[in-house]
């Protein structure tokens, strides 16, 4: 009897043994072959358990809230959608959404956003930030805390990614890491969907490139030697990630997926951006924004949003399908959101403007009690009723569901900084 016990004991200790080597070996793995270790069972759960991660799906422009989540049939405000159940009874979204319609038991719809700003700019901004960049003070983005916050420090994949590849609206394409540093500045694509540079020039070899890394810390070296503050070593940091960095171009690209999976996601560019935002959560990617413009429909807003909102119902469902089926789902939370939602009043042009006063936003996945609803906005639309929140609130909310203190303060020399302003609360109805 005893003898089984040791024998057992020496088992487990063994498999512990396997386990760690395992995970040493996946930490020195390419990223892109990482997904390739995950396919071992118990090796995958124990290393999804310990990685959280964020996609958001910025809807650039304003969406228009009463063509998604919050239809107002029947009403002159509602125009000519109407609204269709979902799997959740109860809860009703447009018919123009029918697969997210039947999805939405993973899915919290907030529909009570007032964030007071119907400019592009500024309201990209704070929707980014969740508060105001001070006069003496930058303060980081959404993409930048989850980078510092979830993060690693030996990761050979980048922290943050955001794709913008449109035209409209590039120049309100936040992505700053503020007094953060340069080390958690996104890694920002806005030509093309893979990253220029990561690959070694044909005609330099593996010693040369070698030698002009040593010759450039040599030089960084001496320089910060002869010089105090926290940005010198912030892009020390950030130089010394690239080396590794050079081995993740493989995750961008799409054709390293089988046929069947890219044609899940279709052939639209938001669709393999969102295919790409998967192979980077796969691999340890903390925060991949996925950006989709031309949402900006002060007129046409129907002929627009019948094209746009039928595109993001294929390419959401999809994605959060696919990151189910790979056991990424619990760990990976699903944003989508955009500067403010559009006005319920429809102008001459048959279209709708800027609207910052009762709006809709979308958490899936990580930390949220799916198949829920927080807020409510009137019959038409015009204002909210019940569970008015702004931009900290909704921030606050997507911290504590990744297990983010919303609360946890940096420090800028003696003065702490509160991940969000003081006072603001999560909204707990929509936390698992």
């Amino acid at each position: 009897m005893k003898e089984k016990t040791i024998d057992a004991d020496q088992s487990t200790l063994c498999n512990r043994r396997r386990f760690l080597r395992a995970s040493g070996a996946v930490t020195a793995l390419a990223p892109w072959a990482i997904s390739d270790a995950l396919r071992h069972p118990a090796l995958a759960s124990e290393l999804r358990a310990k990685q959280r991660n964020v996609i958001l799906l910025w809807l650039a422009g304003g969406a228009s809230q009463l063509e998604t989540w919050d239809p107002k049939p029947g009403r002159l405000t509602g125009g000519p959608f109407a609204a269709i159940p979902t799997s959740v009874p109860g809860i009703h979204i447009s018919e123009l959404m029918p697969k997210m319609a039947q999805r939405l038991q993973d899915t919290a719809i907030i529909r009570s956003l007032n964030t007071k700003d119907g400019s592009h700019g500024s309201g990209a901004q704070l929707m980014h930030l969740g508060r105001r960049d001070e006069a003496s003070l930058r303060y980081p983005d959404l993409g930048a805390v989850i980078a510092k916050e979830l993060g690693r420090a030996d990761s050979q994949v980048p922290d943050y990614v955001s794709f913008y590849t449109a035209t409209e609206g590039r120049q309100n394409a936040v992505g700053q890491s503020g007094f953060l540093g340069a080390r958690y500045a996104p890694m920002f694509l806005t030509t093309e969907s893979q990253p220029e540079f990561l690959t070694r020039l044909p005609d330099l070899s593996a010693v040369d490139h070698q030698h002009r890394e040593d010759f450039r810390r040599l030089l960084s070296r001496r320089f910060a030697e002869q010089r105090r503050g926290g940005r010198v070593p912030s892009h020390n940091e950030a130089y010394a990630r690239i080396h590794g960095l050079m081995s993740s171009a493989k995750l961008f690209d799409i054709e390293q997926e089988p046929q069947s999976v890219r044609d899940r996601y279709g052939p639209t560019l938001f669709g393999q951006q969102a295919l790409i935002a998967r192979r980077l959560v796969e691999a340890g990617t903390p925060f991949v924004k996925v950006s989709r413009a031309w949402w900006d429909s002060h007129g046409q807003n129907f002929e627009t949003h019948l094209e746009l909102v039928t595109e993001l119902d294929h390419v959401m469902s999809t994605l959060l399908d696919d990151l189910s089926e790979r056991g990424l789902l619990e760990n990976t939370l699903v944003i989508t959101m955009a500067e403010f939602g559009r006005t319920p009043t429809i102008n001459a042009s048959l279209g709708r403007d800027h609207f910052a006063r009762a709006w809709s936003a979308t958490l899936s996945g990580c930390g949220i009690r799916g198949g829920s609803v927080f807020g409510k906005t009137d019959e038409d639309g015009q204002h909210v009723a019940d569970g008015e929140i702004g931009a900290a609130e909704l921030f606050a909310t997507i911290y504590q569901a990744l297990g983010i203190d919303h609360e946890h303060e940096y420090y800028q020399g003696p003065r702490p900084i509160p991940l969000t302003d003081a006072g603001t609360t999560p909204v707990l109805d929509v936390l698992a």
